[in-house]
């Protein structure tokens, strides 16, 4: 069996690394393996076709692969809230949530994460296109092995870019080399609005043919977070079979203050978020009811 994620030097999925590493799959009676597939569209046609049984990937993207909504589901999540930073070239000297500084600026984002930032910024009343905010892709970020954190923050430090919007290792690595500086936290800060969480995806075939299999994977993802939660320094190991030596030295530090939010509930009021972004976003028409997105059968081991 497989598992896919979208990027793997990160901390964005790590309890689907750690899971695998830590052979908590083989301990539900799973032969799983992790494979980095991208693009993530890549790995939605996988569940498509059966290709993957599992995917871990951030939960309004789904629609990538199952149109409105409709073939797959979410199992559990990794981790709650919308987990990605806003970091801007550190001699730009923007403060701490001054949206406003990002004017005439070149952001980048992959993608289906660049949406939720050019949301965001909707929300806050600036309009990207009209304020000169490009929010783009970062050429050569997408390549087989690439992971985007680690290629925006290169790509920060070469001028490429005026900032990102990436996840926590890219954030790390910027603020570490001195080349960038945290502008916007969208977990942390208060008053950022909310439209995603890292989850585990499961395409509806599979759920109905063998639920058992399902509710495996569900429990392996709870005992990967409780085995971070009771020692983050398993991160540090897992990283160093996994991760170059940078990205290994400081993978067990985000993974610490990420462990708050190591949560696999899925909260309605989290999905209702999501589909309101969704609809804003024009990836969804319809407003699909809270059991056509979440396999609500599996909501007594999210507990663990």
């Amino acid at each position: 069996m497989k598992i896919a994620i979208p990027d793997l030097i990160s901390n964005s999925y790590f309890p689907v690394i750690a899971a695998v590493e830590l052979g908590l799959f083989k301990q539900e009676g799973l032969d799983v393996s992790l494979e980095l597939v991208v693009p993530v569209e890549n790995a939605l046609k996988g569940l498509g076709d059966s290709s993957l049984e599992f995917l871990g990937c951030s939960s309004h993207l789904v629609v990538g692969g199952f149109p409105e909504w409709r073939g797959a589901k979410l199992l559990c999540a990794q981790s709650q809230h919308m987990y990605w930073f806003l970091v801007m070239r550190a001699d730009l000297k923007v403060e701490r949530g001054d949206l406003a500084a990002l004017k005439g600026r070149r952001i980048g984002a992959a993608y289906w994460i660049a949406m939720t930032l050019k949301q965001l910024l909707a929300e806050k009343g600036i309009d990207a296109e009209r304020e000169g905010i490009n929010i783009a892709p970062i050429p050569g970020a997408h390549g087989a092995g690439m992971s985007f954190g680690v290629i925006a923050a290169q790509a920060l430090a070469d001028g490429r870019v005026d900032g990102f919007w990436a996840n926590g290792m890219g954030a790390e690595l910027a603020v570490r080399r001195g080349v960038g500086t945290v502008v916007l936290d969208a977990r942390r800060d208060v008053g950022t609005p909310d439209y995603t969480m890292a989850s585990i995806v499961a395409a509806d075939r599979l759920i109905e043919r063998s639920p058992e299999t399902a509710a495996a994977a569900v429990r392996a993802i709870v005992k990967a977070q409780r085995a971070l939660k009771g020692n983050p320094d398993l991160a540090s190991d897992i990283g160093r079979r996994r991760f170059p030596e940078t990205e290994a030295g400081v993978i067990a530090d985000i993974v610490r203050r990420d462990l708050p939010y190591y949560d696999s509930s899925l909260p309605p009021a989290a999905i209702d978020r999501m589909i309101r972004f969704s609809n804003a976003a024009g990836i969804l028409r319809r407003q699909p009811s809270y059991d056509e997105i979440v396999a609500r059968q599996f909501a007594p081991l999210w507990t663990g």
